[in-house]
């Protein structure tokens, strides 16, 4: 611990007993306005001329959400609440602002510091609670009023904003426990502020009531500011809030302190917390979007009033979305990581499929393709922006040319091919976390899969933070742990220690090794240390191979000692129908309890072994904080010695009439220096595909009339002669002892393809291209 941190944690600590005391006597604390006349309040993102023109544009370009957005508001007249992944929330007639509905535990209202939220006894789920009390319900009232003109809605926003501050009285109760949800509470009641400009009805002491109580949010704010605890999309939050405050409240006293200070942060975090290709350091899409919706939000409120915009804050936010852009090419992004449930601006947009919602934004906010082309207009895009929002944002039908990425600082890889189908495949390769990983999952080296614009292999999601009960197999853990993701454990257990719900020790080392991204072919591998810790220590290697347009071959080895349990587990979309199909699994829609006739499927294959079982069990996906549906997962398993392995391969197709070829167990190799580490083959109708493993260190193998040292070689054959040849990490390729190739020093790829007789090579040294034998490829085989 720093001298500065012991500074801050011994004033904030002193600061909550003196509040205390002052409350106990009487004194509230003092929030007074500066003497003299004050400067004219900053710019919102609309002014009141601007009001009916928004209005305009959500009802004649998205008439749909005006209606979805009137019902809710009366449901929420009736105090019927959708709170994160919950619906149907009733907190009666009058609203229990300490209640967490959902497991029917009110918090007790004594003073904030005293109260341990994070003990479900105490405060149930503390997240339920302080959804409600974030009040982004009563901005929904708010934007009901101007919709329909209906008084009862802006007079229920007002009635309820009058009963909390009664029930809330300072320092009291877990509302005022996280500096995050004042900060939350202060930009939902700045919004209603500005929504409510023109209501005539308005009590004619609101506008001094509610300037006094965001004085006292924002002193709150500063006071207890998260520097060092959860000093990441908490002390984000945080600071947009005291930059709003600064900016829209000049007559507060400390606003220009506020506003100063809010900004810096703003800046100085967008530059810490933001690896350097813009991956969000927590390494959850969720905290992600929520930190580049703070992100967004402050910029173009700073544009609105002039404030200078650093170059390098651009940046960071062009490079955060170019990731959301890049993650959602075949379908809505999958998640990885906590789902917190919340977002700025709508929490009712809080599934996967919303998690887009930055590109509108940023379309309109940077007016050039920088952000990539946008999914969708957005409710949010025309309250900031207006007119913008329309001009800049287009749909975008299906995306045709895909092509494969990576962010290697955020350890995201993104494997991509478009005819005859659009398939995406995101294999997670990078750290768990920052620190001790409070949001991460123990999902190293896992893989998600969508094509035909939807999702197929999926993260198993959050479900909740604080649940009954504090053994690591309570709902928390097993939603965060190795088993609940795409990937491999070993001996049932995590490959990190959970350390509560939001930690974990023994973290892995966790790096890619390769990654090439070729015309024809795509091929990562990559290992973690996680089991590296164990009695008999394990090395989890994993290797993808994609052949575009086809099939992806993912091989998993467990390098090591001594008898483990291996597990490979293979989640499926909740609404997807997987039947067993003579030792393979065919995942498809189901309409009614039959699988779909629209023709799109995903056959898993497993390598044949006996040792290995394959099991299709039903397990839970969580869509949303809170919610879970049951959901098909197969697991794949065996107690063997290490070193060992299991291979899987996925085919994707649209057409039921496709045929499904064989995937014939490889041929044991000895452990002969000479032999491969493994061989696979596929054999479809007309083809037979072979992929080929080079030993972990480099060195040359046979295998039949093929001789190399390539990490991967893959060679395609058809009428006994080779029509596709891929070569990762080798320095030479003899066919028959004839070579193909032959370099000095190991070539990163060579690709070499005959297509109905027009033959083309690529590599990555274009002079290896020219030097190959086209004569020795094409030898009867």
């Amino acid at each position: 611990m720093s001298w500065d941190e012991l500074r801050t944690r011994l004033r904030q600590e002193a600061g909550k007993r003196l509040d205390g005391a002052l409350y106990r006597v009487g004194v509230q604390p003092n929030v007074d306005e500066k003497p003299g006349p004050s400067l004219p309040p900053g710019k919102f993102f609309f002014s009141p001329d601007e009001l009916p023109e928004r209005i305009s544009l959500l009802q004649q370009h998205l008439p749909l959400e005006v209606e979805a957005l009137i019902r809710e508001a009366d449901e929420i007249c009736r105090h019927r609440f959708r709170l994160l992944g919950y619906d149907e929330l009733d907190y009666g007639k009058q609203i229990d602002w300490h209640l967490d509905a959902v497991h029917d535990k009110h918090t007790p209202l004594i003073p904030w510091y005293k109260i341990d939220f994070l003990d479900f006894d105490v405060a149930g789920d503390h997240k339920v609670t302080w959804e409600l009390n974030r009040h982004q319900h009563l901005v929904t009232l708010a934007k009901a009023w101007l919709l329909t003109q209906e008084e009862r809605y802006a007079q229920e926003a007002i009635t309820q904003w009058y009963a909390w501050q009664d029930a809330n009285p300072y320092p009291l109760g877990v509302n005022w426990a996280s500096s995050l949800e004042v900060a939350f509470r202060s930009l939902s009641w700045l919004w209603l502020q500005h929504l409510l400009a023109g209501w005539a009805g308005r009590p004619v002491s609101f506008t001094t009531d509610l300037h006094r109580a965001l004085a006292l949010n924002g002193r709150h704010i500063e006071r207890y500011l998260s520097t060092y605890f959860s000093p990441n999309t908490h002390l984000l939050g945080e600071a947009v809030a005291l930059f709003f405050l600064g900016t829209l409240c000049p007559q507060i006293s400390s606003a220009e302190k506020w506003k100063q200070r809010g900004w810096r942060i703003v800046q100085q975090e967008a530059q810490r917390q933001v690896l350097p290709d813009g991956v969000y350091f927590e390494q959850s899409l969720y905290y992600h979007v929520y930190a580049l919706d703070f992100f967004l939000h402050a910029r173009q409120f700073a544009s609105r009033n002039g404030v200078e915009i650093s170059s390098h804050f651009d940046e960071v936010i062009r490079k955060m979305l170019a990731v959301v852009q890049a993650l959602a090419q075949a379908g809505p992004p999958d998640g990885f990581g906590d789902d917190d449930g919340g977002r700025l601006f709508n929490p009712r947009r809080n599934r996967a499929e919303h998690m887009t919602d930055p590109l509108s934004l940023g379309a309109a906010l940077f007016r050039d393709d920088s952000a990539g082309p946008t999914l969708t207009l957005t409710e949010e895009a025309i309250w900031l922006f207006g007119p913008d929002a329309l001009r800049e944002t287009r749909d975008q039908e299906n995306k045709n040319l895909l092509t494969s990425c990576s962010f290697p600082d955020g350890g995201l890889f993104i494997a991509r091919s478009s005819d005859p189908i659009s398939q995406q495949m995101v294999i997670d390769a990078g750290p768990q976390g920052t620190g001790r990983s409070g949001h991460g999952h123990a999902d190293a080296l896992s893989l998600k899969l969508a094509f035909n614009n939807r999702p197929w292999l999926v993260d198993a999601g959050t479900f909740v933070y604080i649940s009954p009960g504090s053994s690591p197999g309570n709902e928390r853990q097993k939603f965060r742990g190795t088993r609940a993701h795409n990937t491999m454990s070993v001996d049932g257990l995590d490959h990190a220690n959970p350390e509560g719900p939001f930690a974990w020790s023994e973290l892995p080392n966790t790096r890619a090794e390769n990654w090439i991204s070729a015309a024809t072919f795509t091929f990562f591998s990559g290992s973690h240390s996680g089991y590296e810790r164990l009695a008999a220590p394990v090395r989890h290697r994993r290797f993808i191979f994609h052949l575009h347009d086809s099939f992806w071959l993912v091989r998993d080895v467990a390098e090591g000692v001594g008898s483990h349990l291996l597990e490979t587990s293979w989640h499926f979309a909740p609404d997807l129908a997987v039947t067993p199909v003579e030792g393979n699994f065919v995942a498809s829609t189901p309409v009614g309890n039959q699988p779909s006739s629209d023709g799109a499927h995903l056959t898993l294959l497993p390598s044949p072994d006996p040792r290995w079982k394959c099991d299709l069990v039903t397990e839970h996906v969580s869509p949303a904080y809170g919610a879970r549906v049951p959901a098909p997962v197969l697991r794949c398993s065996a107690t063997v010695s290490a070193p060992a392995e299991h291979a899987m391969l996925l085919i994707p197709s649209i057409d039921k009439s496709d045929a499904t070829g064989k995937f014939p167990r490889a041929a044991e190799q000895s452990s002969s220096a000479r032999s491969p580490a493994a061989v696979y083959t596929y054999d479809s109708s007309q083809t037979s595909h072979c992929m080929v493993f080079g030993q972990t260190e480099p060195s040359a193998w046979t295998l039949g009339p093929w001789t190399s040292d390539a990490r991967l070689l893959y060679f395609c054959v058809k009428d006994q002669r080779v029509i596709h040849l891929v070569c990762c990490e080798g320095s030479f390729v003899h066919l028959h002892g004839d070579p193909v190739f032959s370099r000095d020093a190991p070539l990163q790829y060579l690709e070499w393809l005959n297509r109905k007789g027009e033959r083309w090579t690529k590599s990555s040294d274009e002079t290896a291209a020219r030097s190959l034998s086209v004569k020795a490829i094409e030898a009867l085989v």
